[in-house]
């Protein structure tokens, strides 16, 4: 969890918003709801994407909606639009975020090759 150092994020990574009142010495409890409550969040975005759903869900949580859905200049992901033209060969679109500030974090890379071997369905 995420202590008084890692301002404004609390929690599993919740990034407090204005207005709310959460510090970094909630619970375990408050923690889990917090993440699940974000987690569905992100799910009303991609439920329309079938079994795909959960998978994108778990990527969008961790890189952000806009950076799959689009936004400003941003195009829509090739993920995301391999998804929708019915190709579900996506293992290298999904692994492919594994950047920070530009550079690919072995780290990253290793924990997207897990997320896709246990959320993707076939």
């Amino acid at each position: 969890m995420h202590g008084w150092k890692n301002y404004p994020y609390v929690g599993y990574g919740h990034q407090l918003q204005r207005g709310e009142r959460f510090t970094a010495d909630m619970t375990e409890r408050q923690a889990d709801s917090l993440l699940r409550a974000d987690l569905w969040k992100c799910f009303e975005h991609f439920k329309g994407y079938g079994k795909d759903a959960l998978l994108l869900t778990l990527l969008a949580y961790n890189v952000g909606v806009g950076r799959l859905l689009g936004y400003g200049r941003h195009p829509k992901s090739r993920l995301l639009r391999k998804i929708e033209a019915g190709n579900r060969n996506i293992y290298r679109e999904y692994v492919s975020f594994c950047r920070y500030k530009g550079k690919v974090l072995n780290g990253l890379v290793k924990r997207r090759k897990v997320e896709f071997a246990l959320f993707f369905i076939i």
